[in-house]
């Protein structure tokens, strides 16, 4: 169970000082990296009480908060409607009126309480609000609104619990817990796989070098896996058209047909996981981006290899599905497109991660959601000049540069202009020089 902190009547001056006290950190065990511990500041209400009106214990997965009704010391006891905790307005759960004090009870999660992580701690944060509001006979209140934020700290890096398993290594679930999330990603990777792709542009005939990788430490080894991935045209992945390049649980189907796709083989580490794909665009729409999205997940690298857990390639040299890892009968689902567990097979370290003792960092996550992510990589220009020179667009640029392209040089059209005025000019003198002439001839 955690300590118990309060206001120090050192640190809080009564009155009106021009600067408020510093603030500490209040009862403070001397095993501050094993143990949990609560922190409390009321350096925004100095006319508190200087007798600890405001109490805080944290415990493995609830903080309790005791308040006194006399909040600033004065004899007046404040309303207990007037008092809430968190930005939700969590009420109070139980009210001691021979003690004059009111006290909530929640969950670290509940009441609107914000999760921060440092290196050494979990640190939730809450407010305990007071509001007065007048009473029903008067339009006036006698005491300011109070905020004292509270905070639990807890030891990321030991068990909370008091009767938490210490098994000689991190285990695959707690590691997950205190660390709160695996990171995937994918990226487009130069050729020789050393460095990633500048570029994002690809001409038609070329491959694409795709790297998935899960980062994840002080876990026990993890083994990567791509379960599918789908191209679009648009960053939805559900949209059409769409092309699924792997797909039933590691099956890379872009190889199965006049493609050269394939798994990188050997993998070189057990969290990442190479295949190359042979650029390709949508036969029937110009559009030149593509989205690849792909399902990433995890296994524990000292489970086998089967149906739900492979990276398998087509071979058309031996017209045959080959696995990155594992016996040849874990791929040939691929061909009957159904790839499921056998019965008998071992279930993953995955299927337990729900199963939680004590205090759990990340209880509103879905630990199911860790192990399997959709990450999306793009967009990825493809370009083909052939279709860039048919698009509808592209032909009415064309046309119109040819039959208007004097107009893109407006010096031109100024001499036109100009050209076309002195011509003008001209013919007009010549014919009033004639029309003068005329007459004088005549006589």
């Amino acid at each position: 169970m955690g300590e118990v902190a309060s206001l120090d009547p050192q640190d809080y001056v009564w009155g009106f000082s021009g600067t408020p006290a510093p603030m500490r950190q209040h009862y403070l065990p001397s095993g501050v990296e094993t143990y949990p511990y609560a922190w409390v500041d009321a350096s925004q209400a100095r006319a508190l009480s200087l007798l600890s009106p405001v109490l805080a214990q944290c415990e493995e997965a609830h903080v309790m908060v005791t308040v006194k009704r006399d909040l600033f010391g004065t004899g007046r006891l404040v309303q207990v409607e007037d008092l809430s905790l968190g930005p939700t307005g969590c009420q109070p759960t139980t009210y001691n009126t021979a003690e004059n004090t009111v006290i909530f009870y929640a969950g670290l999660h509940e009441c609107g309480s914000v999760l921060q992580m440092t290196p050494d701690f979990l640190v939730y944060s809450i407010s305990l609000h007071y509001k007065p509001t007048p009473s029903s006979h008067s339009v006036i209140v006698r005491t300011s609104p109070v905020d004292v934020p509270i905070e639990c700290h807890y030891p990321r890096r030991n068990n909370v619990s008091s009767n938490a398993i210490k098994p000689t290594w991190i285990p695959f679930a707690s590691t997950i817990s205190a660390e709160e999330k695996l990171r995937f990603s994918l990226h487009l990777m130069n050729e020789d796989w050393s460095t990633e792709r500048a570029s994002n542009g690809y001409q038609l005939g070329e491959v694409m070098y795709i790297q998935a990788q899960v980062i994840a430490e002080n876990h026990t080894p993890l083994r990567l896996f791509v379960d599918s991935c789908v191209a679009t045209l648009s960053p939805e992945a559900d949209s059409n058209p769409r092309y699924p390049i792997i797909d039933y649980k590691g099956c890379l189907v872009d190889g199965r047909f006049d493609s050269n796709s394939t798994f990188s083989m050997p993998r070189f580490r057990d969290d990442v996981l190479q295949f190359t794909v042979d650029v390709f665009r949508f036969s029937k729409d110009p559009r030149d981006l593509i989205y690849i999205t792909c399902h990433l997940k995890v296994a524990a690298a000292t489970q086998g290899p089967d149906a739900e857990n492979k990276a398998c390639s087509f071979y058309p040299a031996r017209n045959s599905w080959v696995p990155v890892e594992g016996t040849t009968d874990i791929c040939s689902c691929c061909e009957t497109k159904h790839c499921v567990r056998t019965t008998g097979q071992g279930s993953s370290h995955l299927d337990q991660w729900g199963r939680r003792l004590g205090r759990d960092v990340a209880a509103k996550l879905d630990k199911s959601k860790e192990a399997n992510v959709d990450v999306m990589l793009g967009p990825i220009l493809i370009l083909d000049s052939y279709m860039t020179s048919r698009t509808p667009d592209n032909r009415n640029k064309l046309v119109l540069s040819a039959e208007h392209g004097f107009f893109q040089f407006p010096w031109m059209l100024l001499g036109i202009i100009l050209i076309a005025l002195t011509t003008s000019l001209a013919l007009t003198t010549l014919g009033i020089f004639c029309t003068r002439k005329r007459p004088y001839n005549s006589s």
